[in-house]
């Protein structure tokens, strides 16, 4: 693989690879005591695989369920058995997979993203510090963890489309397509990548570039893969007759004016799912070597760089408009287009980002003959992205050991004295998912596929906060991913540490539901004034040095 490229290239791969780890260095060191992302990470993913390799339905049928969340949340929910993360998960602690999983998607990222440049984009052989560089600084970028390489795999699929597209059939592309799958997510990522290499071979159609039954073939090929790989969501979506909470999914409502804003901020800062951290040198780098283009007439001849520069844009657009309320007719006539998102055409954007940004670079060499100023450009970006390791960024939230804050909740389980299968309990002003990472059976979810029936019934709790707060309201009635104990005191803010001075005086929940749904007990990081109005007694309050929370533990009565 390596072996037609140059000693010095060799050097500098062997660099790359090395950043890579030191990159990597406090996950490995650290485990526990590492910080990194909260949300949609320790917040949900984490614990779900924990929930899951405990449960013993790993490999489930399609009809169980999941007892220790939503008194039966289904197997489905949580994912295919055959996800590499599930089995990483399942075979080694939380902190242990999730350190291999990010090593392997960094480095995979790194490969992928340069065997892209040298055979298809970056071709000349004293421009390897282009390649080389652009992907270490792709390979760094701060991904979705339980994304995998949904969006970091697609420069490696790229490369292998590219091959089979331009007649090269050696078997190790196809290797690829059937990889890629398990160890990526088809909703979060590839289905978009297929259906635009779809419109990339139709493009060829067109163009009078012939059928190419080869590369159709293999996008079909991926695709079906995909589909044998997630045969739960596929059942889930044509089998499944029950509404789930996705029916209630409302995106359309943003006006002209804020989607218009939205284009343009995506555009420059991007995406939490799909963070680039383009804004500061590589926008600029783009903008200067578009800047070239139209100055010289390069049209033509940095056709590729062109296409990708409005493709980025597009991308941003798409994302945004997808909220305008000018969709209103559209989705209430065709309902998936409120249940699925298609405003995630905009994870393609890492993979033309670094692309286009690759592209600029050679641009700008070839029109300056600066190849030192290209050489920092490209230091300054991954000095950039080092200063966005989760260690420097998440300094300031709990650690994972303070996050689960384990020893916390074993005194609490001691506590209770009661098998965990037996009672349930939901939390206030802390995320569920602590509770479930720590076997508690928890009536409150984070979750985007459970039934709407168990909406409804889990409103009757909070209907009393719901009606005080139109933004919980709103949040809860037409999204209801998070099926939390909602306080408008509280908010939409659910990581209250032991140090905070908050205390709730008004709360009105309907324990009467809460009973009626099994549960027993409430986890609050905040003290509860008006709890003998909610029929809940203060039983204890626990805390601990190496946890974030104080809990107080409220009983139903």
């Amino acid at each position: 693989m390596f072996s037609n490229v140059n000693k010095k290239e060799q050097k500098m791969i062997a660099l790359a690879l090395i950043m890579i780890s030191i990159y990597l260095s406090p996950l490995f060191i650290l485990g526990e005591n590492a910080h990194i992302r909260v949300h949609d990470n320790l917040d949900s993913n984490i614990a779900w695989y924990k929930v899951l390799s405990e449960s013993g339905q790993m490999f489930g049928p399609v009809a169980s369920v999941i007892p220790q969340i939503i008194n039966g949340l289904s197997r489905n929910a949580f994912g295919t058995e055959w996800s590499g993360i599930v089995w990483l998960h399942a075979m080694f602690p939380p902190m242990v997979a999730y350190a291999f999983s990010q090593a392997v998607t960094r480095f995979i990222a790194f490969l992928g993203m340069y065997l892209l440049l040298k055979d298809h984009f970056i071709t000349q052989k004293d421009w390897g510090v282009i390649r080389v560089g652009t992907a270490l600084a792709f390979a760094l970028t701060p991904f979705w963890p339980s994304g995998m390489l949904s969006t970091l795999g697609m420069p490696l699929a790229l490369w292998a489309f590219l091959h089979i597209r331009n007649g090269h059939s050696s078997g190790k592309f196809y290797i690829v397509l059937a990889l890629l799958p398990l160890y990526s997510s088809f909703v979060l990522g590839f289905f978009f990548f297929l259906t635009a290499m779809g419109i990339f071979w139709l493009s060829d159609v067109i163009r009078g570039r012939g059928w190419n039954l080869r590369f159709i073939g293999s996008i079909a090929f991926m695709t079906l893969v995909y589909l044998l790989v997630e045969y739960r969501l596929i059942h889930s979506f044509l089998f499944s007759s029950e509404p789930n909470s996705r029916d209630e999914y409302f995106h359309a409502r943003l006006s002209l004016l804020q989607s218009t804003k939205l284009a343009f901020s995506n555009f420059v800062l991007g995406h939490t799912h799909v963070m680039t951290v383009h804004g500061l040198v590589i926008l600029p780098v783009l903008l200067f070597a578009f800047y070239l283009v139209i100055k010289l007439k390069l049209w033509r001849k940095e056709q590729a760089f062109v296409v990708l520069m409005g493709l980025n844009f597009t991308l941003s657009v798409w994302y945004a408009f997808w909220f305008y309320k000018g969709w209103l007719p559209l989705t209430e006539r065709f309902h998936f287009l409120d249940t699925f998102n298609f405003a995630r055409y905009h994870f393609l954007r890492p993979l033309v980002i670094y692309a286009g940004f690759a592209l600029a670079l050679r641009i700008i060499w070839i029109c300056t003959k600066n190849k030192q100023s290209i050489t920092a450009v490209i230091v300054a970006q991954i000095l950039l992205l080092f200063a966005f390791n989760d260690e420097i960024i998440y300094q300031k939230k709990p650690s994972v050991k303070e996050f689960y804050a384990e020893q916390l909740f074993r005194d609490i389980k001691e506590h209770i004295a009661l098998p965990q299968e037996d009672y349930r309990v939901a939390s206030i002003g802390l995320h569920p998912a602590i509770a479930q990472y720590n076997g508690f059976y928890t009536l409150d979810t984070y979750n985007n596929f459970y039934p709407l029936r168990y909406k409804y019934q889990f409103r009757k709790i909070i209907e009393g906060e719901l009606a005080k707060n139109k933004t919980i309201r709103t949040y809860f009635d037409e999204w209801g991913g998070r099926c939390y104990i909602f306080s408008a005191e509280l908010g939409k803010h659910y990581l209250y540490r032991k140090d905070a001075k908050k205390r709730l005086k008004s709360l009105e929940l309907n324990t009467a539901a809460f009973k009626e749904m099994g549960g027993s007990y409430i986890f609050s990081a905040v003290p509860i004034d008006n709890a003998p109005k909610n029929h809940l007694l203060l039983e204890k309050v626990f805390t601990s040095k190496q946890a974030a929370w104080k809990i107080y533990l409220y009983k139903a009565i």
